[in-house]
Order: C-alpha cells, then structure tokens, then sequence
C-alpha cells in the first residue's frame, strides 16, 4: 500500500514557477503508479513550458506504451519527451535553449522501487535510521566531487552549482540514469527539485519528516522550512510511503 503526497512552491525570489510534478496511485499503462518531478530551464516561459510538456509526454507515452519491462516504459517515455521537446524548440524560437530535469519513479506491488532521472532533480529513501539518496545528480561540480577535484561541503555552496550536464530536450540524444531500490514497509520515498536540496542539508530533511505527524504534514514543513531558509529556487516535494497500516517513519 502506498500513501502520497505532492506539492509545489514558487519560492521567494522567482516570478514563475518552472517546476511540475506528477503524481498517480493508480496504474498509468503497465506501470503499477508513476510519480515525476520536473524542474525547467530556459528564458521567458521557455523552462514552464519545457517542464509541463516533458511530463505530459512521458504520461502519453507509459498509458500508449505495450512494454512490460518498467526500466524500457520510463526509457522509451523520457526519449519521447527529448524529442518532442527539441521539436518544439526548432518550431518555436522563444522556446530554444528549453530543458528540464526528470526524475521518475514507480513502486511494484513487492516494494521493488525503479527509478529514472536526468539533472539534478532527486530522490531520497528516507526512514528512522537515515537518508539515503538514491540519484545521482548530473552537475558540472557533482562530477567535480566524483572525480576528486572538490569536497563535499565546498561543492553545496560552490557558485556553479546549478550548471547541470545533462537535461531532457538539451541535447538530440539523452541519457537517463536508472536504479532499482528494494522498499520496506515504512520507508518514505522523497523525490525533489534542487529548491528544496539548496536550501536544506539532508540531515535536515531527516529530522523534519521525522517530527511530521504524517507525509502531508512532512510535505509541507519542508517547504517551509526551505522558504524560511532562502526559497531562491522553486520547491517541489512528492512524499511517498509504504506501508501496511498508517505508520510515520
């Protein structure tokens, strides 16, 4: 059984919020549930508009899809929303430059969580003993820190933070990550945009979901905590958590 909640936030410094975010219990396709977060880029309306459609085509293309496997459904989804977003950009010159990140996510009946991402959107496991994130961010310093050239702590307050190295509809071919999680039973999975990671250390995000009376109360305290912190991005939650009965983390 799942339980969910999302929301998403403008923030305090941006004039428009580029973020969108999916959510579905039910079945889309052959998918048990599917749950995205999404956070555009470009000009003017360009990264709203890159976000919202990139989400859009990967629900179109997973309830058309006749696929079984969940890694080739999200796969064959992002690749749509890739090409359909560099069309769109070729058509429309106010739209040139648009991108977005992904991350997606869809839990089986057995717990088994599959989960997709381009940028630096995110995802977390998160339970009473620790966080863990599961994605991988796509950054020009997360590969900095990969590679040596940067600590962890000078990197979450390094000026080039936010140049991502990968995102949907910025390059002909696009290259998502994927990792599969086994889930407990009172496992809360966080999916997040980089307004809500900026603002607030991991640790912190533990410990509010942990005070939270329940993933709507959680949801929303990280929000504000994330606002009270800065809010200079826009902030999106999804929170989902198995379980059998209603149980916190």
């Amino acid at each position: 059984m799942l339980k969910t909640f999302s929301v998403t936030n403008i923030g305090r410094k941006r004039k428009l919020n580029q973020d969108y975010v999916y959510s579905s219990e039910q079945p889309v396709g052959n998918l048990p549930n599917l749950f995205l977060v999404a956070d555009g880029m470009g000009g003017h309306n360009a990264g709203d508009y890159a976000s919202r459609a990139a989400v859009e085509t990967i629900v179109e293309t997973i309830a058309d899809s006749t696929e079984r496997d969940p890694v080739r459904i999200l796969d064959c989804a992002i690749r749509s929303a890739n090409a359909r977003l560099r069309e769109q950009a070729y058509a429309s010159p106010e739209l040139e430059g648009m991108g977005t990140t992904v991350v997606a996510a869809t839990c089986e009946e057995d717990g088994v969580l599959h989960v997709a991402n381009v940028g630096d959107s995110r995802l977390y496991v998160v339970n009473h003993l620790c966080i863990r994130q599961i994605t991988r961010d796509h950054s020009w310093v997360e590969e900095m820190v990969r590679r040596g050239g940067l600590g962890r702590e000078e990197a979450r307050n390094h000026p080039d933070k936010n140049i991502i190295t990968r995102a949907v509809g910025a390059d002909a071919a696009v290259s998502p990550d994927y990792f599969k999680v086994q889930i407990e039973d009172g496992d809360m999975i966080l999916m997040c945009t980089d307004g809500l990671t900026n603002m607030l250390e991991d640790g912190e995000i533990r410990m509010i979901l942990e005070a939270a009376r329940d993933i709507v109360e959680g949801a929303q305290d990280l929000v504000l905590a994330a606002n009270e912190n800065g809010g200079r991005d826009n902030i999106s939650v999804i929170l989902i958590e198995r379980c059998r009965e209603n149980r916190r983390i």
